[in-house]
């Protein structure tokens, strides 16, 4: 039975997801800035958009526009999110840095040379919060595609009660969205240097963050 309410779950639980969360990401009043930096990605042929863990229900919404992969962690649970990436127009690649990880690096960097932009969740999918892991260094370094950090703010909002309290944004709330300078990353890492990167990655994602959850009066989510 439990596998029956699984299989039930999984096949209408996304698309019902997709419909309900158009209709209400469509009321927010967004105001986009750094374009001029999408653009530039974009002209590139192919970029790696980081973000962090809190905004992704909102991200896959905002990018879906775009021919792009995620990675999507290779748990039960991750199925669900697969579904709906799929459903958005996002390829997937399964995995995490617990699980599959090196496959999946390898994955996504396959993807990313063929033209796909790479949506990569910062923080991974455990945590810890605002602080960045390798993975978007690893894609950048051995695609050549630069890296693009992507943060919002809302400024009314549903925080979960998860490890990294992901949020929604709620019917017709004002967000901020920005698309920060690019990051371009040397081919040839060193354990030395991919950890320099990465704190560069991580400084650039939570000035951004800050900055603009700060323009809604908080200090962050």
């Amino acid at each position: 039975m439990p596998d029956l309410l699984y299989k039930a779950s999984i096949a209408v639980a996304p698309r019902l997801y997709v419909v309900l969360s158009s209709l209400w990401f469509g009321t927010c009043r967004l105001e986009v800035r750094g374009q001029e930096n999408f653009d530039k990605m974009l002209a590139h042929g192919s970029g790696v958009a980081p973000f962090w863990h809190y905004s992704v229900f909102y991200m896959l919404y905002h990018l879906r526009k775009y021919s792009g992969v995620a990675m999507v962690s290779a748990s039960k649970d991750g199925e669900y999110i697969a579904r709906v990436a799929h459903l958005l127009n996002f390829e997937t690649v399964r995995g995490s840095s617990n699980r599959f990880g090196v496959r999946a690096l390898k994955g996504m960097v396959d993807q990313v040379r063929l033209g796909k932009n790479a949506g990569i969740v910062a923080d991974g999918s455990q945590g810890p919060p605002l602080k960045a892991q390798p993975g978007a260094i690893l894609v950048a370094a051995k695609s050549g595609a630069p890296i693009m950090p992507i943060a919002w703010a809302a400024k009314r909002y549903k925080a979960f009660y998860s490890w990294d309290r992901t949020i929604i944004p709620m019917p017709f709330s004002p967000m901020i969205l920005e698309y920060g300078e690019l990051i371009w990353i040397e081919p040839e890492q060193t354990a030395e240097t991919v950890e320099q990167c990465r704190q560069q990655l991580e400084a650039a994602l939570n000035s951004m963050y800050r900055r603009l959850w700060r323009e809604f009066g908080r200090d962050g989510h």
